[in-house]
């Protein structure tokens, strides 16, 4: 893991190590192996890998990732990058994603991005990268912030 980056936070944000934590906490999100590895709250992003795993698969033997994983992913990690900053996990109010190309044989990166920080709605958008770095999905979500 590494450091977190970015000045000095406001007392209710959550640390690249309590991001980690939560995640190892949960058992939903614990299964999905997720690895966070940079926190940066000055540009409100959080960067997370994901490996690959034979439950992920679309099809047996296929290696391709199924898509529900995929949502998963997207949807957790826009809520933690939204979450980093208010100091917890938050609800979902709206999600969707897009998916650009398939993800076969690869572990996956995610990058969140906050678009909006509010008192009672946030907006995240999360990009997927495979191996190569080629975007295979991007998703946004709203989260209940009051």
């Amino acid at each position: 893991m590494s450091t977190t980056t970015g000045t000095a936070r406001a007392p209710a944000t959550l640390t690249l190590e309590q991001i980690q934590q939560a995640f190892d906490r949960s058992p939903y999100i614990a299964s999905l192996q997720l690895q966070a590895l940079d926190a940066n709250y000055d540009t409100q992003t959080l960067r997370v890998r994901i490996p690959f795993q034979p439950g992920f698969e679309r099809g047996a033997a296929s290696g391709q990732w199924h898509g529900g994983p995929l949502a998963a992913i997207i949807d957790t990690v826009g809520d933690f990058a939204v979450g980093m900053l208010v100091g917890r996990g938050l609800p979902t109010i709206n999600f969707r994603v897009d998916y650009l190309r398939p993800a076969i044989d690869t572990d996956l990166e995610a990058v969140a991005i906050v678009r909006r920080l509010g008192r009672s709605v946030s907006v995240a958008d999360v990009e997927l990268y495979n191996d190569q770095r080629a975007l295979v999905a991007i998703g946004r979500a709203s989260y209940a912030t009051a």
